[in-house]
This record gives structure tokens, C-alpha cells and sequence, in this order.
């Protein structure tokens, strides 16, 4: 293989019902950044079906062009399909970076493409960079239990893949203006050849509260003390309309559901507030929280890691401090009512 081959960074866009994939524009802003470091082109690679209109969405929100797979056998995603689509496309134009987003969709995609191009790949990344004289990328993910941070990368085989975290990148603003050439690809695909078909799409119907989508957020840890403790993250949220979020040790130690766990195993988020109480801050969860708005933290720890990666802190036990919030929490919210008769 002749590393000089392989120029240019890759975004796989993942769409569903006609939108981009938030985490796909975020993944554009983080590959503009790589492809300008390395004097190259970023580009995206669009697979579906009635998808050429969001490729000048691609364009405005960073990429030089876009390869473009529009007909109906992508109607549906199907690993073998898109699949085939993506290595054609790599063995094609050859790039040298491919990012996707660590979705369940991406996950499977990359997982797949780098088993048929034998490169490597690097999964859940947190933070990326590129030597600009090498063209090395630099993934980095938490390891070890999320206890340090490990910088992965792939010497020898291009293109260098990595599955990125939902919300860990900032996506740029859309410049209508950008200029950028959509590549409409030919596609060797057909159905009789694909061993998968796709008979009936069953839609999750559960009321489940959605954490990373949330703009509060109250999180509780192991400080907490067991499930009792959870209580009061419970009524701190309840006040402020929040959503709960917990750490990987609550969750592991069964006093709060998976779905409220915040981390690298956990779900990423990024609200307007965060409150980390009874936390000590582990990389592993940090991971999944350092890029809220504002971030309070409330330990009896003064030495807790999570004092240096909070904006405000507050050294004391949870149980005297979070009532007094509370009420203070209620009492502003009262005052904020209009009062009539």
C-alpha cells in the first residue's frame, strides 16, 4: 500500500426521514478542521434514497464536495448495501481519514467497511487531531475503565477510520454561500445480490426520557450513598423541570436505571446546566458531560476531581446543601408567578 495514494477526510452523512444526522454536521465541523490542517479536501459521502437535496446541506456545513448514492435499493439501511457503496467509494478516491458517528448505525457501517479494507479503526473517539506533516490521525477514547486517556493510531493502513461520539464536536454554522461539487456516484448494487430485506420498521413507542436531549440536568453518584439518595436528585429535578442523570457507579450498583447513565459508557450530553452531586468526576464521565454550559458541582470531597472541570463548586454534604436549593429553587420560582385578585 502507498500511503501517498490516499488524500482527503471523510464524513459518513447519516441521514433518517429526510434529515441529516446532528451528530454527521458535528462530525463536518471536526473533519473541516482536520482537512484544513492537512491542506486537503473534506468530503462527505451521502447514501439513500430522495437524498440529493441535503447534499447542499453537507456543502454549507463544510465539505468541498459530496459523493453522492441516490436510488431506492438505499431506501432503507441495510449493512450490506451501504456497505458495498462505501468500500466502491474508498478503493475509488482513496482517502486518507473516514470518520462516522458512534451511532448504531455508524458503528455497524464502520465496523464493517474496516473489516473488508483491513485498516484499522479506532471506536468511540472523544477527541481528534492530525499530524499535519504525517497525516497521522490522532484518536483519542478513554481506557482502562475510562482511567486514561488513550491516543490511537494507525500506522500502516489507510483510510485511518474512527466512530466519534454524538455531541463531543462542534458543528459549524451553515454557510449558504459555500461552493462545493456533489459527485453522483454509480451504484453497482442490486437487490437480488443482498442477502437482507427489510419486511416491516417498528417504532419505538416508549416514554422514555431522552437525557441527551435534555437542557437540565441533575446527575447523582456514588456519593449518594445507595438508592435512598436518589431521592433528592429525584426532587432537585423535579423543581427545576430537569432531566436525572447518574454516574456509571450508581447505575452499576443498581440504584438507578442504565438509560439515566451519563460517560463513555453512558450517554454524551450537552445541556444549558449540569449538576454533578455526589460525583467525583472520572475521566469515564467527564467524557460524557465536560461540554455542558455550566457545570455545578456539589462534593464533600475537596480534592474530587470534578472541582477542576466544574464552573461553580460547592465543598459539603449533599443532603444539607441540595434541600437548601431546593427551597431556594422553589421560592425564585414562586416569586416568578404572576399573582392576581
Amino acid at each position: 500500500m502507498n500511503l501517498q495514494d490516499y488524500r482527503g477526510v471523510w464524513v459518513f452523512i447519516e441521514q433518517k426521514n429526510g434529515a441529516i444526522a446532528p451528530v454527521s454536521l458535528e462530525l463536518l465541523g471536526a473533519g473541516r478542521k482536520l482537512a484544513d490542517k492537512r491542506g486537503v479536501p473534506l468530503a462527505g459521502i451521502l447514501i439513500g434514497d430522495g437524498v440529493r437535496p441535503l447534499a447542499a446541506d453537507v456543502i454549507a456545513c463544510g465539505a468541498d464536495n459530496v459523493y453522492l448514492y441516490d436510488d431506492p435499493i438505499f431506501h432503507h439501511y441495510r449493512t450490506e448495501s451501504f456497505m458495498r457503496a462505501v468500500i466502491e467509494a474508498c478503493q475509488k478516491h482513496k482517502p486518507e481519514i473516514f470518520l462516522f458517528g458512534a451511532t448504531s448505525t455508524g458503528k455497524d457501517l464502520a465496523s464493517a467497511v474496516a473489516t473488508d479494507l483491513a485498516t484499522g479503526l479506532t471506536a468511540d473517539t472523544t477527541q481528534l487531531d492530525v499530524d499535519a506533516e504525517t497525516g497521522l490521525l490522532e484518536a483519542s477514547r478513554p481506557a482502562f475503565g475510562g482511567n486514561i486517556m488513550a491516543t490511537i493510531l494507525c500506522k500502516k493502513d489507510r483510510p485511518q477510520m474512527a466512530t466519534v461520539r454524538p455531541k463531543v464536536m462542534k458543528r459549524l454554522a451553515p454557510d449558504l454561500k459555500r461552493k462545493g461539487e456533489i459527485v453522483e456516484e454509480a451504484v453497482s448494487v442490486r437487490e437480488e445480490d443482498l442477502r437482507t430485506k427489510v419486511l416491516e420498521i417498528v417504532r419505538d413507542t416508549t416514554q422514555r426520557v431522552r437525557i441527551d436531549e435534555a437542557d437540565v440536568i441533575v446527575a447523582g453518584g456514588k456519593g449518594l450513598g445507595g438508592p435512598d439518595g436518589f431521592e433528592l436528585i429525584h426532587r432537585l429535578a423535579a423543581t427545576l423541570g430537569a432531566s436525572v442523570g447518574a454516574s456509571r457507579d450508581a447505575v452499576e450498583a443498581g440504584w438507578i436505571e442504565h438509560h439515566h447513565q451519563v460517560g463513555q459508557t453512558g450517554v454524551t450530553v450537552t445541556p444549558k446546566i449540569y449538576f454533578a452531586i455526589g460525583i467525583s468526576g472520572a475521566i469515564q464521565h467527564l467524557v460524557g458531560m465536560q461540554n455542558s454550559g455550566l457545570i455545578i458541582a456539589i462534593n464533600k470531597d475537596p480534592a474530587a476531581p470534578i472541582f477542576g472541570s466544574c464552573h461553580y463548586g460547592i465543598v459539603g454534604d449533599a443532603f444539607v446543601i441540595v434541600p437548601l436549593l431546593i427551597e431556594a429553587f422553589q421560592k425564585a420560582l414562586q416569586s416568578e408567578v404572576p399573582q392576581y385578585g
